[in-house]
């Protein structure tokens, strides 16, 4: 059995949008592209026919992978959750208490995490360190770099 990965309603948005554009979009672009290389010829030689069929295959893995994501999710939609701890969807506000600088971060699900936009993955050292944890709260997240110390300012659910 495979287990439920988790990635909240956005993130599962945002691959069904991608799903769309590739099934809709790029695969008869691809499959036009593949009909006009063949018409112009001996295939053996032709580049643009083998750059097509390149293309559709890894247009055709990328389709597989996102359905085996979209069929394997379990969405979690952050605003429905009631609880002061930190688990997966919250935002959390953190105080750096060696900089003195405040930091926010939301944990999200692997295929979501943009760290220009502030998302850590689940299996980040920062979210696991911060799984469980509440206001008040100190954390100390080792990376390979170097070990940082927080306290958890603000849990939020939006």
């Amino acid at each position: 059995m495979v287990d439920k990965i988790p990635m909240t309603k956005n993130g599962a948005d945002a691959l069904q949008a991608e799903l769309e554009r590739l099934k809709k979009v790029e695969r008869p672009d691809v499959i036009n592209a593949i009909a006009e290389a063949r018409a112009h010829g001996d295939l053996k030689e032709n580049a643009e026919y083998h750059a097509a069929r390149e293309r559709q295959s890894f247009l055709e893995g990328r389709i597989s992978d996102i359905e085996s994501k979209l069929a394997n999710c379990q969405i979690i939609d952050p605003s429905t959750l009631n609880t002061e701890k930190v688990v997966f969807g919250a935002r959390v506000v953190l105080f750096n208490l060696d900089t003195e600088e405040h930091v926010t971060y939301q944990i999200v699900g692997v295929d979501e995490a943009d760290l220009s936009q502030g998302k850590i993955s689940i299996g980040s050292p920062i979210a696991r360190a911060l799984i469980g944890k509440q206001v008040g709260d100190e954390v100390v997240v080792e990376t390979p770099e170097n070990v940082t110390e927080y306290e958890v300012s603000e849990v939020r659910y939006e």
